[in-house]
């Protein structure tokens, strides 16, 4: 459920190569969690929406399934095996939205945009909106977001959506995974977040 590509304003924007985006992910996650939960009290949660139906809209199932191998503690919805997608969005967002320890909620979504921002993974405050690139009238997701610029947009969505590269969008998809896990584990130290553990990446 693609977005469109909104990365002005950004609280951070990099390419998946650039030596220091793991850094910049966890940072900037990290600010913005404790922006919007300045007494540290609400839960993380991530909502990583898509399909493994086409390769340019499995980024936020791959993100799930990576983080579901680095680490047990994080509460994580959407992955290969049971992904969040048009039919059961709503559904999960009333479920989470209805706890009464109100969770943060950071959500995860492949997005299309120009030729020279593919590769390019955006941090924004706010919440996106899954399925507008394939005109698609869904829910707005987050408190705040992370989405990945996989293909080109402008004409024929679909069909990109199945000519793009899964090399790209996995490699996206882990390092996505790794900068969410590197900021869990330094955010854990807070009331109301699960206690961090030791994680070796593979």
């Amino acid at each position: 459920m693609l977005s469109k590509m909104a990365d002005r304003n950004a609280q951070a924007s990099f390419h998946y190569e650039d030596p220091r985006s793991l850094t910049k992910l966890q940072s900037s996650v990290c600010s913005l969690f404790t922006s919007i939960n300045t007494d540290y009290s609400r839960p993380l949660v991530f909502i990583n929406i898509g399909t493994d139906r086409a390769t340019g809209d499995c980024l936020g199932p791959l993100v799930g399934t990576r983080l579901r191998s680095l680490s047990s503690r994080m509460e994580i919805y959407g992955s290969l095996e049971h992904p969040v997608h048009a039919t059961n969005l709503e559904e999960i967002l009333e479920d989470i939205n209805n706890r009464p320890d109100r969770p943060i909620i950071g959500a995860v979504d492949a997005c299309l945009g120009n030729t020279d921002r593919i590769g390019y993974i955006n941090v924004r405050a706010g919440s996106l909106k899954p399925g507008t690139a394939l005109k698609k009238s869904l829910p707005e997701v987050g408190d705040f977001h992370i989405s990945g610029v996989v293909n080109v947009g402008g004409f024929f969505e679909h069909l990109v959506l199945q000519n793009t590269r899964l090399y790209i969008v996995y490699r996206m998809a882990d390092l996505i995974a790794k900068g969410l896990y590197l900021a869990f584990s330094q955010l854990s130290r807070y009331p109301g977040m699960n206690q961090p553990f030791n994680q070796k990446f593979d």
